[in-house]
């Protein structure tokens, strides 16, 4: 799996920031303690999103979130080429190294702004986890006994909002989710707690110009 052979592979950005990562800044308990670079079990792997992960079914754990929708390899590659550029998206993912495999996910995406002085706000998006893996302590974010490899991208995502300098870090979640959430030092804002969005039509195209020239792209709900 992964890239063809011999081919060097990207990454979405630069690895070193996941094992500067200190987990204590976290209000999460692990027990035992782990960490991006130490995430338990030794086939486990915190990494960025690589060019290769195509290959290794990123695609496919983001569809038991949300429609994906038919994604060519060409289409992946240039948006993660506009990604990467950007250096405004940090998606993470949980690696089974003894198959190559992803099976776990979390986005963090800067928001750039001109209040607080120039600040930057953090998102929290597209939270997923291989539903395979969920009777391994893998998922099931709103069970008692919280599932520590699904809390280890949240946090791991999280503090890396904060080691690249966000004032915060917001998300949006289901009621169901909010204990699990609360659980890792999120907290509602009183008169804030709701979300509004306006949806598209998928038939909506916006032209945009991608890594690989004039391609129009389809809008897809998420």
């Amino acid at each position: 799996m992964g890239g063809p052979m011999g081919e060097e592979e990207l990454s979405l950005y630069d690895p070193a920031l996941l094992l500067s990562l200190n987990f204590f800044d976290s209000p999460a308990n692990f027990n035992p303690r782990i960490s991006a670079a130490a995430p338990g079990e030794v086939w486990l792997k915190v990494r960025p999103l690589q060019t290769g992960d195509f290959h290794r079914g990123f695609l496919q754990i983001l569809s038991q979130l949300t429609k994906v929708g038919d994604v060519s390899l060409t289409q992946f590659l240039n948006r993660f080429a506009q990604m990467r550029a950007s250096g405004d998206y940090y998606v993470t993912v949980i690696v089974d190294s003894r198959y190559d495999k992803i099976i776990g996910s979390a986005t963090l995406v800067l928001e750039r702004k001109f209040i607080h002085g120039c600040a930057t706000r953090g998102r929290l998006e597209d939270v997923v986890v291989d539903d395979t893996y969920r009777g391994k302590q893998l998922g099931k974010l709103y069970c008692v006994a919280i599932q520590t490899r699904v809390k280890m991208i949240v946090v791991t995502v999280s503090l890396l909002a904060k080691e690249l300098g966000c004032y915060k870090m917001s998300l949006d979640c289901k009621d169901k989710l909010i204990p699990f959430y609360k659980s890792i030092g999120y907290t509602l804002e009183p008169g804030n707690a709701n979300t509004m969005n306006i949806r598209y039509e998928p038939t909506t195209r916006s032209i945009s110009r991608n890594a690989a020239g004039n391609q129009p792209e389809d809008t897809e709900p998420s």
